[in-house]
């Protein structure tokens, strides 16, 4: 967000920008909104509707579900939260915003007050705490691969807006994982998808993939909010906003933006405000229990996570949260070797018993065959079949003798007719067009000599 060098001018722009008073809350297609007034510089206003970010709608019992909220997060006990959510004037927030240690401008304006206070405020009160545990998991390796490629380290919390640090979310677009990436962006950046896997739900995978997406935006923007903005609409929809609008300065191309994206930049700076100032609005973590140490196995073979908690004595539960790419619990190993996360503790017995894993319960789990043997007696009767179909439709003439005809009499067999005309029987066959050896009194035959 480095268009404009003076950050005091910067947040006058935006407060002129958005004088915003809320006006109600309503829920469209079952997502929250809230309709604003905005007084922009030319002294006209018009009312515009924001969308929370679809993450924040989620239920809160499908976040408490997975495996890591039931067993590291204890939710009985979230230190003091209250209640109440203190008011706090516009020059606090832009005091507080300022002393943010971010590379990524955030300025204040009345659009950002109203998602900290929706954030702050309600049922997403107690969202708030559950994902302040939550990112005990997940920012540290987020933030290992932003310092990775140098990036700004306060893009870690675009994932507490993109899937509410949920790596299972699945937006109504088909949006996937933690970063929420769409299918065919996904595989652009290597992230494998088929029947088994969905790599977008690799925790690790997709942060490093996001890492370098956005870098690649960065770099066609040389700024942090059209970067930020390009990740969420694509970089189609702000190229067509800065052509449009003559500037390359997010607030300025703002009107020309998807609706969505108008909210996305102001979402992003709250979710930054309300991750460092939690504790002054009485929110309070929920407590968290450090996890076991885990570490990766490469797997060769097809396994079931049910193999695996059978003879390791695994809770599968637990296997499911370690590794949600795998769609169908199985990983495929027989296609290419795959990555299989475990507590450190199950590591070497899994090495050590992986022979006995693999047999254990496999024809239950793994039913397709690799070879299916064609039936002998059908393929018999078919060339049977074929060979009437080839001799009754075909009689061969020979290239030399006379032809001769015999009217079958009652009692005769191919046998007798033969010997009497001193041929064989496979002759009389192949001359009239006969397959067996049956035939009928009155039926004529030709007879060569």
């Amino acid at each position: 967000m480095s268009f404009m060098n003076k950050i005091g001018f910067k947040i006058g722009l935006a407060l002129i920008m958005f004088n915003v008073q809320c006006l109600m809350f309503n829920v469209v297609n079952g997502q929250e909104t809230f309709d604003v007034t905005i007084h922009d510089s030319n002294g006209g206003t018009h009312i515009e509707t924001f969308e929370l970010p679809l993450s924040m709608t989620y239920p809160i019992d499908s976040l408490l579900a997975d495996w890591k909220a039931k067993n590291l997060i204890d939710l009985g006990k979230d230190c003091s939260t209250s209640d109440e959510n203190p008011l706090f004037s516009d020059s606090i927030y832009i005091d507080r915003l300022s002393r943010i240690p971010a590379i990524i401008e955030m300025p204040y304006n009345e659009v950002v007050r109203e998602f900290i206070e929706k954030y702050t405020s309600g049922g997403l009160r107690q969202r708030m705490s559950l994902m302040l545990s939550l990112s005990n998991f997940y920012i540290p390796m987020f933030e290992e691969a932003l310092y990775a490629y140098d990036l700004p380290l306060e893009l870690k919390y675009l994932p507490i807006i993109e899937s509410a640090l949920n790596p299972s979310a699945i937006s109504r677009a088909g949006a996937s994982g933690l970063w929420q990436f769409m299918l065919g962006t996904g595989k652009l950046y290597g992230l494998e998808n088929n029947s088994y896997v969905d790599e977008r739900q690799d925790p690790i995978k997709s942060t490093w993939a996001a890492v370098r997406y956005l870098k690649d935006m960065y770099d066609i923007y040389k700024d942090w909010n059209l970067a930020i903005a390009a990740y969420n609409c694509g970089p189609g929809n702000v190229n067509k906003a800065i052509s449009r609008s003559g500037k390359k300065d997010y607030w300025e191309i703002y009107n020309y933006l998807p609706k969505e994206t108008r909210g996305y930049i102001p979402s992003f700076i709250a979710a930054n405000y309300v991750m460092t100032y939690y504790c002054h609005h009485n929110i309070c973590p929920m407590e968290t229990n450090l996890p076991e140490a885990t570490d990766t196995i490469q797997v060769n073979h097809n396994v079931h996570f049910q193999q695996i908690a059978d003879i390791c004595g695994v809770d599968i539960d637990m296997i499911k949260s370690l590794n949600p790419q795998y769609k169908r619990s199985i990983i495929p190993g027989d296609s290419k070797p795959q990555t299989l996360r475990l507590p450190q503790n199950y590591v070497g017995m899994f090495l050590e018993k992986q022979d006995t894993i693999y047999a254990h319960r496999a024809n239950e789990f793994f039913r397709n065959r690799k070879v299916v043997a064609v039936s002998q007696q059908n393929a018999r009767q078919q060339r049977t079949n074929t060979t009437q179909r080839s001799t009754t439709t075909r009689a061969v003439t020979p290239a030399n003798g006379t032809a001769t005809t015999h009217k079958i009499k009652s009692g005769e067999t191919l046998s007798t007719i033969a010997s009497r005309y001193g041929v064989t029987v496979n002759q009389l066959k192949s001359w009239n067009g006969i397959s067996g050896t049956r035939i009928n009194a009155g039926q004529t035959l030709k007879i060569y000599k």
